[in-house]
């Protein structure tokens, strides 16, 4: 039910009546490769809507084998973890905890833990530091009420957008050591107001910021044009950010329109790569590639701005030109030529 709620999503070209789109598939793959969940993790999605991002990881799990072959979750103890304790979604929209909670269930998953909680709420500040690993896609570009915010969120950041306050929340619900992947509008990276700037010192001062990975504009088509970006972080309480990985994704295997047609050009087999290897990687300090790091303190001089145009390094090429008189001289001789066949034309009439 999940899959066809999408679907129907997908065919309808708009999003849901809470403002629900479907993440793509492949994107909810590459987040849940980034973050290498192992069987031990209690996964959260404060935004779950129809569950994909859990079924995600439900589905790189089964894959997953030990060094000797083995399927990781059949070790003692993993399967009744992975069916009772791992999986946690909330939603506040019934239609949508209903479809998540059949999607789950459907997917082999026993009992997940599907809520219903305004994640944002006051009345729902309860949950933090419960969870090691958090994927999701919040909702954009939303507000909500300044007296129903729980009042820890706002003591992180003072503002009444959503996409700031996901943010916030996430730092609440990990444990320290806890991962998490979130798409945010490019609005969050290099937004001048004071709520923009202080979830980012908060994120690269207070703990670990890992990587930065911008998206093409038309992932989310054909519900939205929005430019995105994928945060990745580690909550430690304690800072750890050295320096920054950026990665400038410009294709995901299907084209940018409204139609969004597999192609040719992908880069994310190459970003997966990259983030593997990233420690190691030689040319890490070339900014005119696609994958790159900034040190912190280039970030902070920079109003803790991490939009990826701030720092990646553009070559332009120069372009010759013949000069306007050749120019014009090929013009009159094509002239030339097309009064010529016309007139070979007209005498054969």
């Amino acid at each position: 039910m999940g899959d066809l709620y999408e679907y129907m999503l997908g065919k309808l070209s708009t999003a849901g009546q809470n403002g629900q789109f479907r993440t793509p598939r492949h994107i909810i793959r590459l987040m849940v490769e980034l973050m290498e969940p192992g069987p031990r993790e209690v996964v959260c999605d404060p935004a779950c809507g129809t569950a994909g991002f859990l079924v995600g990881v439900a589905d790189y799990l089964r894959d997953l084998k030990d060094a000797e072959g083995n399927q990781v979750l059949n070790a003692p103890g993993n399967r009744e973890h992975f069916n009772r304790e791992m999986f946690h979604g909330f939603d506040f929209d019934a239609t949508m905890l209903r479809i998540g909670s059949m999607n789950l269930l459907l997917h082999g998953i026993e009992n997940p833990q599907i809520e219903s909680r305004d994640a944002l709420s006051q009345d729902h500040a309860a949950i933090e530091e419960a969870f090691t690993l958090i994927l999701a896609n919040p909702p954009f570009k939303g507000s909500i009420d300044s007296l129903n915010i729980a009042t820890d969120l706002t003591k992180v950041v003072k503002t009444t957008k959503t996409e700031l306050l996901f943010l916030a929340l996430f730092l609440r619900l990990l444990k320290v050591g806890g991962r998490c992947a979130a798409i945010v509008p490019d609005g969050v990276l290099f937004g001048s107001s004071k709520a923009h700037q202080t979830i980012r010192k908060t994120l690269v001062e207070d703990h670990k910021l890992d990587g930065i990975i911008s998206m093409p504009s038309g992932v989310f088509k054909p519900y939205a044009g929005v430019s995105t970006a994928i945060v990745l972080f580690t909550k430690t309480g304690a800072g750890g950010t050295d320096s920054v990985w950026f990665y400038d994704m410009q294709a995901d295997g299907f084209s940018l329109d409204d139609k969004r047609q597999p192609i040719e050009q992908n880069d994310i087999p190459a970003l997966l790569a990259a983030w593997r290897s990233r420690g190691e990687a030689s040319g890490a300090d070339d900014r005119g590639g696609k994958a790159f790091f900034v040190p912190k303190a280039e970030i902070v001089a920079n109003s803790y701005d991490l939009s990826i145009n701030r720092y990646k390094q553009v070559e332009y090429e120069a372009v010759s030109y013949d000069p306007p008189l050749e120019i014009l001289a090929k013009l009159r001789s094509l002239e030339d030529e097309i009064r010529r066949d016309l007139d070979e034309l007209e005498a054969l009439l």
